[in-house]
């Protein structure tokens, strides 16, 4: 049942005099639920209540923490037909995306149980002591890691379920030791106090330490700002926009304790089709590409906005069959009135810049449906302009015709850090792709051969992050199991008593 509270540890609590509902987008009107923003007040207290339960938490062994992951992903099943239709009635996305999005984010918390099973992901290593060495002994020394503390988890617009609240930085976090304070989405804020209050559950039954999980309220920013100068709080995970992640990253560092702000955010994902695969498959590849740019109302942070190919007829042919095929798509909702709004003034802008083409009609929406859209632009207006390099958060693409291959290399060297690069080519091409392969290197996180960038595995293997602004960090991902590695330091044991040494690192 939706109450519309703050969870404050295992407690509900609603002081504040801010109230504000959810919208559902499909209707364009507010859902019968209302929630009460996080007073000051309530914000210290889970912030002092987490650092509480830190002192406890950080030592529960991994089988008890495994315990608690799993207890977590049990809970969420068990909320049934509620949660899912809640997340449509808040999100305007279907009823089998969000089956989907509620078995990834079960997965994920069950493959950080699993994690914890050895301690492998520990990146342990021991010395033994040499007395006689010389000309200076050698000290014993063992090193491990130990959790940061309380995490503060801001959950996304575009995944209410496998980002934001139970998603892959609150489940990294409590795998790692770290309790977690959410700061709840406003756009979908009722499915996240439903799993708010799985978790909680799940705290209770396994007897994790009251404050191990808090879940606060808000309409707007001060939520969040106070959570990211709290003194209690350790390390931040965010996924969103540019404007938010990086006035986060700035309130982080400038903290008289500057913390580790992990943010995942804005990516073009840039597209490289040879000349080849336009002729071996370039009809093939459009009505790809049309799927993958529409999917999820091109609400995804590896939505294939930019396409770099070189100019020729072929490649004029795969623009006008994608235009034609992406059309052909019915356009669906977006997640919120606003984030229509964004999408539309941010298209309008890019696609009326000097020299680009928009290759399709305007479509008939209505209410927050997007209509999809592909442009065109040739490589020197694309080099000079940083307006076409923009994300555009939806449904839409643009092809960027190069002169030559050194103009598509130049493309990719300028561009922002990218979540991902694809490179579409035929074995045929495959020993000449050496420069653009180096190139993207240096620009993304993932690259894709054949294939399409939307969808990331949450596996060992995954890397989910990219040079800034793609994310804070890029020696981190924000998926997979090596996440975890986010929330941990490490430290090193010198001539310890074996008694005193953590588990992984006694002798025996």
């Amino acid at each position: 049942m939706i109450t519309g509270k703050n969870y404050i540890g295992n407690e509900l609590s609603a002081d504040g005099n801010v109230v504000y509902t959810t919208i559902n987008p499909k209707l364009n009107i507010e859902n019968s639920w209302s929630c009460t923003e996080a007073t000051s007040d309530e914000i210290d207290r889970a912030a002092e209540l987490s650092w509480k339960a830190f002192k406890a938490y950080r030592n529960t062994s991994q089988g008890d923490r495994a315990n608690y992951l799993n207890a977590i992903a049990d809970e969420i099943e068990a909320l049934g037909d509620e949660l899912i239709s809640t997340y449509c009635l808040e999100s305007g996305l279907p009823e089998g995306r969000a089956q989907g999005e509620r078995g990834r984010t079960l997965f994920q918390l069950r493959s950080f149980a699993e994690m914890l099973k050895t301690d492998s992901w520990k990146l342990t290593s021991r010395h033994e002591a040499i007395p006689d060495r010389t000309p200076i002994p050698m000290q014993d020394l063992r090193k491990s890691v130990i959790p940061l503390g309380p995490v503060a988890v801001f959950g996304s617009s575009n995944f209410p379920l496998a980002y934001s609240t139970a998603g892959g930085d609150t489940a990294s976090a409590l795998a790692a030791g770290c309790p977690v304070i959410v700061k709840s989405h406003p756009m979908h804020a009722g499915t996240g106090e439903l799993v708010a209050s799985a978790i909680i559950a799940a705290a209770k039954k396994t007897n994790m330490p009251n404050g191990v999980f808090s879940n606060l309220n808000s309409k707007g920013i001060e939520v969040g700002v106070r959570l990211v100068k709290h003194p209690r709080v350790k390390a931040v995970g965010f996924t969103g926009s540019i404007k938010a992640g990086r006035a986060l990253y700035d309130i982080a560092n400038a903290r008289p304790e500057p913390i580790p702000m992990f943010a995942e955010m804005g990516s073009i994902n840039p597209v490289v089709i040879t000349q080849r695969s336009l002729e071996a498959k370039g009809t093939q590849w459009a009505e790809t590409y049309a799927g993958s740019i529409t999917l999820g109302t091109g609400q995804f942070c590896t939505n294939p906005g930019l396409i770099l190919g070189i100019a020729s007829p072929e490649l004029d042919s795969f623009a006008s069959h994608l235009a034609n095929k992406i059309v052909e798509i019915d356009p669906m909702c977006m997640l919120h009135p606003n984030i229509k709004a964004a999408y539309s003034n941010i298209k309008s802008e890019v696609t009326s810049q000097d020299g680009v083409q928009v290759l399709t009609a305007t479509l008939d929406t209505e209410n927050n449906f997007a209509d999809q859209a592909v442009a065109v632009v040739d490589g020197t207006r694309f080099l000079a302009n940083p307006n076409l390099h923009k994300e555009v958060f939806g449904p839409f693409s643009i092809i960027a015709k190069c002169e030559n291959e050194a103009q598509l290399l130049e493309i990719i060297e300028g561009l922002d850090g990218q979540l991902t690069g694809t490179i579409l080519a035929e074995d045929s091409d495959i020993a000449s792709l050496t420069e653009i392969v180096d190139e993207l290197q240096q620009r993304v996180g993932r690259i894709i051969f054949n294939g399409v960038p939307t969808g990331v595995e949450v596996s060992p293997s995954m890397n989910h992050g990219g040079p800034y602004p793609a994310s804070t960090d890029s020696r981190y991902t924000a998926v997979g199991t090596d996440s975890v590695k986010r929330w941990v330091r490490l430290i090193s044991y010198q001539s310890f008593p074996n008694e005193l040494l953590p588990s992984e690192l006694k002798n025996g």
